[in-house]
């Protein structure tokens, strides 16, 4: 392969016939290889593991939870067709694979195509960010979400919520949320309700090729919760009406978005960027602590469903893990210093929690929080450098009057 990209490398050099895509060469040649020079000034990390690497072990992670939701998917499209029995798993993880791949190919060739053209444009070097961002995008959206709104919110947030700050790395927001925020505000009955999350149509031909089961609703376990009445948490049934546990919701067989419906490929992820220091568990600790906090604050009052919903329910039931560990943790858009990590991930969760049991319209509530902290993240950074800087202040004052003290004694 090496061989093969040096052959071409004259032809997109300066001076060759193909000089004028030669940011094009470059993206495809330090993504496949590792590049061949590294930072000599500054403060960069001197070795072969550029952001390239570290964005692969991000898609790297996100395999299981894309690979169980596309299986997911399947199982969905069959189970409220009553055709489960019989319907091998690879038949199941088809319909799913087949339903998404649409999907993905809209997200890459919108979102790869803008930094394609923005590089050449500009003549610089293609941003590695989009590896990631367009594997998020299909995973949070539900599988309903028509092609061309997708595609019009992926050109949207690769422009105005990257591009325009100078590309990877300056970007203030994730911009996978930004894709889902406009999706939701833009085209909210695309987003919202229970014909979204369940696919009922054919993907490709494959189908269960019968009528809906009697009873058929595809509402999420946080949209039963928001539409409940009473005081109590309601009994959360499957898109059958049969009753549904928390072991389901664990391993992922519950409606919703593709890569946020299985807690245990979720964790399998989480646990690998933790273990290669790729995201900072000070967020995913601190956001788990200020949802803990909240809920059980909620739960003291319990005047509603939503207030009612124990801890547990919050990991399992709809996005906030899979935002947590793959979207707070973010490194471009959450707070850099150690202290701020903390401030962040806490506040994730309290504001999470806070949005989903106070405002039934948007029972998520993951979204808008990791949007807020994109906001704010700077700001605990300012504080937190600030409070060194005084710190440090205090500290060399005392060590010069402890100075001039001996010297007076002598």
């Amino acid at each position: 392969m090496k061989g093969f990209f040096d052959k071409l490398r004259p032809l997109f050099s300066k001076g060759g016939k193909l000089h004028m895509f030669h940011s094009v060469f470059d993206g495809f040649e330090t993504f496949l290889l590792v590049p061949n020079s590294t930072r000599r000034t500054g403060v960069h990390v001197h070795d072969s593991a550029d952001s390239k690497r570290l964005l692969i072990m991000v898609v790297i992670a996100l395999i299981p939870a894309m690979l169980w939701g596309m299986y997911n998917l399947g199982f969905q499209h069959y189970l409220a067709h009553n055709a489960l029995e019989g319907t091998s798993w690879f038949t199941l993880w088809l319909y799913g694979f087949c339903a998404t791949l649409p999907k993905i190919l809209v997200v890459y060739i919108v979102g790869l195509g803008i930094e394609f053209a923005s590089a050449q444009r500009h003549g610089t070097e293609i941003h590695e960010g989009f590896i990631v961002t367009g594997f998020l995008i299909p995973m949070i959206v539900p599988v309903e979400t028509p092609l061309w709104t997708l595609a019009i919110a992926t050109a949207f947030a690769v422009i105005f919520a990257k591009e325009v700050f100078g590309g990877t790395g300056y970007n203030i927001f994730n911009v996978a949320i930004v894709a889902r925020a406009i999706l939701f505000f833009a085209y909210p009955t695309k987003m919202t309700g229970s014909d979204v999350f369940v696919r009922t149509s054919s993907s490709w031909g494959i189908s269960a090729n019968g009528a809906l089961i009697d009873g058929f609703s595809g509402a999420t376990p946080l949209g039963q919760v928001a539409t409940a009445v009473g005081n109590k948490m309601p009994d959360i049934h499957n898109i059958i009406g049969e009753p549904l546990t928390r072991m389901d919701a664990f391993w992922g067989f519950i409606p919703g978005s593709m890569g946020e419906v299985s807690t245990f490929c979720i964790l399998l992820g989480g646990l690998l960027l933790l273990l290669t220091g790729v995201a900072s568990y000070k967020i995913v600790v601190g956001g788990l602590v200020g949802a803990l906090g909240m809920t059980l604050l909620f739960n003291a009052i319990g005047t509603t469903p939503a207030m009612n919903m124990p801890f547990v329910d919050h990991l399992l039931f709809g996005g906030f893990l899979f935002g947590l560990v793959f979207m707070a943790t973010d490194p471009v858009t959450s707070a850099r210093t150690e202290r701020g990590k903390w401030y962040s991930g806490l506040f994730v969760g309290v504001i999470c929690v806070f949005i989903r049991v106070l405002n039934p319209g948007y029972p998520e509530g993951m979204m808008l929080a990791i949007l807020l902290m994109n906001v704010f993240s700077p700001l605990f950074d300012y504080f937190v450098i600030d409070s060194n800087i005084k710190m440090r202040r205090k500290r060399a004052l005392r060590a010069q009057q402890a100075i001039a003290a001996s010297k007076n004694a002598n």
